[in-house]
C-alpha cells in the first residue's frame, strides 16, 4: 500500500496508523486509493455511528453550507437554539454548552464542576478535587493526561494540574472512600473505551449515582464514545437506568461530518458559568448546530439504538465462538466489542494488519486487544463475514 506523498516527511508522528490509505466511504464501507474496499469496524472511534455519508446528515450539512457556517458566539445564530433545545430534551436536562472536540467537553466539564463546587457547594477556593478511575481515557490535553495512568499519554508532559484522585474502575466503595468535603465530582466513563471496552460490574453505575447523591457530589458521565446509540441505548448510563448530573458528549454528535461536542446538565449545575468565563470561537457554530440537530433527530426515532442492541447480541454470539480459538475474552455492549487476542496468535496490531489484507478494518489497543465498533447501519450478514475473516486470520 502506497502512502500519500509528503505524509512521512511533513506530518508529525503523533500517530502510528495502520497501512491503509482511505479515499472514499459509504455506509459501513470505505475504499482505499487503489480501489480496494474494506468493512469499517472502527467508525472513527464511534464518531461515525451513522456510517459514512449518511444522506440525512449530508443534506443538513450541504443546506447549511450554502447559508451560514460561522458567526462565533459574539452573535446569535438561528441554528444553535433549535440544536440546544433538541439535545437538552434528548438528555432530559435544561442546558447545553456546545464545544468542538471531546477533550474540550471534558475540560469544560472539569471547569463547570469546580465552579459549581466553589459557588454552590461552598468548597474553599482552589481546594476542589475530582475522583477519576484507573484506566481512564478522556483525551490528551495536559490537564487530562495528568490524571491518566497510561504512560504513553502521560510521560514527558508534566508538570500536571493537581486536584484529581484516581481509584480502581468498577469499585464503587473506592469512590466513596475517596470522597472528602472538598470533592466536587466523580468523572468516569460508563464503559471504558480506549482501555479495551471494559464493562463495569452490574450495579456499579447505580452505586456511583447513589454515592454522589448522598455526598453532594456531581456525577459526570463521559459518554463521548459510549453515548448516542452505540451500546443499544441512547446513553451507556441508560443500561442501569441511571441519570448523571452532567453528560459529556462528542464524536457521533458531529455525524462523522465535523467535530461537535457538548456538556449537558441542569440549570443548577451548568448555570454557574457566567458570560466570558468559558467559550470557543467555533463552539456552537451554525454548521455544527445544523448537523448536531439532525443527529439528535435520528436518535429520537430509536432506530439506531434498536439496531445496536439487536446486532450487538448477534455479534456477541459470533465472537463468543472464537474464545479458545485465538481469543481469550470478549466484552460486548451493543455494537461495541473488545476482543482479547491470545498472544500465541500475535498482538492486537498483528491481527489488525492481517485483517486489512482480508478487507476488514479494526484497531488495536493496549497490546493484545482489538476494538470493534462498526457503524450502526451495518448488516448482520456483514458482521458475519467480518467475524469469519477474523476467524481465518486467527487460525492462520
Amino acid at each position: 500500500m502506497r502512502i500519500i506523498a509528503g505524509e512521512d516527511e511533513h506530518l508529525a508522528h503523533n500517530y502510528h496508523p495502520l497501512p491503509v490509505v482511505i479515499s472514499g466511504g459509504e455506509g459501513a464501507w470505505v475504499t482505499d486509493v487503489e480501489g480496494k474496499r474494506y468493512l469499517d469496524l472502527l467508525s472513527a472511534y464511534s464518531a461515525l455511528n451513522f456510517g459514512h455519508g449518511h444522506p440525512a446528515i449530508l443534506a443538513a450539512a450541504q443546506e447549511q453550507l450554502g447559508r451560514l457556517t460561522l458567526t462565533s458566539r459574539a452573535y446569535h445564530n438561528d441554528r444553535l437554539g433549535p440544536f440546544a433545545a433538541a439535545l437538552a430534551e434528548l438528555c432530559g436536562k435544561d442546558l447545553v454548552l456546545p464545544m468542538n472536540t471531546g477533550a474540550e467537553a471534558v475540560e469544560t466539564g472539569i471547569k463547570v464542576a469546580r465552579a459549581w463546587g466553589y459557588r454552590v457547594k461552598g468548597v474553599p477556593v482552589d481546594a476542589a478535587t475530582i475522583v477519576v478511575a484507573h484506566g481512564n481515557f478522556h483525551g490528551r490535553t495536559t490537564t487530562i493526561v495528568g490524571f491518566s495512568d497510561d504512560a504513553s499519554a502521560r510521560d514527558g508532559f508534566g508538570p500536571f494540574a493537581p486536584g484529581f484522585v484516581s481509584v480502581p474502575y468498577g469499585d464503587a466503595a473506592a469512590i466513596e472512600a475517596a470522597i472528602t468535603p472538598e470533592t466536587v465530582a466523580v468523572l468516569i466513563e460508563p464503559i471504558q473505551g480506549e482501555a479495551g471496552v471494559v464493562l463495569p460490574p452490574d450495579g456499579y453505575l447505580r452505586a456511583v449515582r447513589d454515592i454522589c447523591t448522598a455526598h453532594g457530589v456531581l456525577f459526570i458521565a463521559d459518554e463521548i464514545q459510549s453515548g448516542l446509540g452505540r451500546v443499544g441505548e441512547t446513553f451507556a448510563c441508560d443500561r442501569e437506568g441511571v441519570v448523571p448530573d452532567v453528560y459529556l458528549l462528542g464524536k457521533a454528535l458531529g455525524g462523522g461530518i465535523l467535530p461537535v461536542s457538548a456538556v449537558v446538565a441542569d440549570r443548577d449545575v451548568l448555570g454557574v458559568i457566567r458570560p466570558g468565563e468559558h467559550g470557543s470561537t467555533f463552539g456552537g457554530n451554525p454548521l455544527a448546530a445544523a448537523v448536531g440537530l439532525r443527529v439528535v433527530e435520528l436518535l429520537q426515532t430509536g432506530e439506531f439504538q434498536n439496531r445496536a442492541k439487536l446486532l450487538g447480541e448477534h455479534l456477541e454470539a459470533k465472537l463468543g465462538e472464537l474464545i479458545g480459538h485465538g481469543v481469550t475474552a470478549v466484552r460486548v455492549a451493543g455494537l461495541w466489542a473488545g476482543v482479547d487476542i491470545d498472544p500465541a496468535a500475535g498482538t492486537g496490531r498483528d491481527v489488525a494488519e492481517r485483517l486489512i489484507a482480508r478487507g476488514v478494518l479494526v484497531k488495536d489497543t493496549h497490546g493484545q486487544t482489538i476494538r470493534i465498533a462498526p457503524p450502526l447501519v451495518i448488516r448482520a450478514t456483514e458482521l458475519d463475514w467480518a467475524v469469519e475473516q477474523l476467524r481465518t486470520v486467527l487460525a492462520g
